[in-house]
């Protein structure tokens, strides 16, 4: 069906919104990190294994979200995943022991995959309907989230106790998105639920090569950011020796490069094939984060100051890198042949639900026994592997496509002039 204008500008709004209010949420604990380490009693071994191990409630969401979504449509999907996840996070203050902290952390991966396809469905629906690159946007909105709530929950670490902190913040967050929910695409205009376009039932293992190599660039080019989400306030305690508030100061600089980087995806798509710039953006990624780690834990001993300063710039270079990379690889999502965006973002959520639950025990395992400092060497590789798959499917992609001519389409949604 047609929207109008004034209709899909009330959409993109809100699918905003939720990014945004997404990224607050998300990120709020990751400067208290420490404390919930400190809470549970892990070492570094354990808590890659936790932060692996919740990837099962995530695997869990993303074999039954495509049913769901097909039966209750995106948005109702989306509210729902979201109030879940925000839920699970307050939940982590009564988190005592290892295990509970890994049911809390799963049930809050479980929501957080069904609201992650569904508002990139939605998100991946309306760009084509508008027919030009908005998505850059909407991960723009999710990481000023993240920055903003990175930056405050620095400043609240310092005087705040974590139980008053993981109550307020994700309390507010659910109230929130229950109410910018409201103006999210319906079933009958993004084209999932009632109304939706059946496309052919295709098994896992036998659905297109193209899904296979997106879902293994969307892990590579997402392992970067959750390993800063994991890893960095513990980077900073520990081999930086900084407090809470200044060891907030790196993710916060990664997450303000990546609204930049973000931000202006539209324009350098207007250029340049989204592909070829998530290429370009990985390897930037890649060695800057190698360059900030050595710099910063080689100087630290002598002069912690320069260290930090030091650190805080590549990781912000890293971060405007790292922009593009999962816009990238969700955009072409909609452009396979025999599956609608919902079941390809459901199948790459899946198996990049798989490679993370491994990747992040190793990572852990690593920090163990080698060091966190030569640990980031495992993100470092997976961003230069983004880059290279990114330029793999920027070679197959036809640049003179349009964005609205994709088959099968998302759904039979057009704007219309007012």
């Amino acid at each position: 069906m047609a929207i109008t204008k004034a209709r899909a500008n009330e959409a993109r709004n809100a699918i905003t919104a939720i990014f945004f209010i997404q990224g607050i949420v998300g990120v709020t604990q990751i400067p208290r990190i420490p404390e919930l380490i400190e809470q549970v009693g892990a070492n570094f071994g354990v808590w890659g294994l936790i932060t692996g191990l919740s990837g099962l409630g995530g695997m869990l969401g993303l074999l039954f979200t495509t049913p769901l979504i097909a039966r209750f449509g995106t948005r109702n999907v989306t509210i729902v995943g979201g109030v879940g996840q925000a839920l699970m996070v307050a939940a982590l203050i009564f988190a005592h022991d290892p295990i509970a902290f890994l049911i809390f952390s799963a049930v809050g991966a479980l929501s957080g995959s069904t609201l992650n396809i569904g508002i990139n469905s939605q998100s991946v629906a309306l760009q084509k309907a508008m027919n030009r690159v908005i998505i850059g946007r909407f991960h723009a909105a999710w990481s000023i989230g993240a920055t903003i709530s990175a930056v405050l929950s620095g400043i609240l670490a310092t005087f705040m106790p974590l139980w008053i902190h993981l109550l307020l913040v994700p309390g507010l967050g659910a109230i929130s998105l229950i109410i910018f929910g409201r103006g999210l695409l319906v079933a009958k205009e993004d084209g999932h639920g009632t109304g939706q376009v059946v496309a052919k039932k295709s098994s896992f293992l036998k659905m297109p090569g193209q899904v296979w190599l997106l879902s293994a660039g969307l892990f590579a080019g997402v392992f970067g950011e959750l390993a800063m989400m994991d890893w960095s306030a513990v980077y900073s305690k520990d081999v930086l020796l900084l407090d809470a508030g200044r060891g907030a100061i790196p993710y916060a600089a990664f997450s303000a490069a990546m609204i930049i980087g973000r931000l202006s995806i539209n324009k350098l798509g207007n250029k340049w094939h989204i592909s070829s710039v998530a290429r370009v953006g990985a390897l930037m990624a890649g060695s800057s984060f190698a360059v900030g780690i050595f710099l910063s834990s080689t100087l630290v001993n002598t002069n912690q100051d320069l260290a930090l300063v030091l650190v805080t710039i590549f990781f912000f270079i890293a971060g405007l890198g790292s922009a593009p990379m999962v816009p990238s690889f969700f955009s072409a999502a909609g452009y396979v042949k025999g599956l609608n965006t919902a079941q390809v973002l459901a199948r790459m959520s899946f198996m990049n639900s798989i490679a993370v639950m491994g990747a992040k025990y190793l990572m852990g395992a690593l920090a163990l026994n080698v060091g966190l400092a030569l640990a980031f060497v495992f993100p470092i590789v997976t961003s230069l592997l983004a880059g290279i798959i990114a330029g793999v499917v920027a070679k197959r992609a036809k640049v003179g496509d349009e964005l609205a001519s994709a088959y099968p389409a998302t759904g039979a949604m057009a704007i219309a002039e007012d």
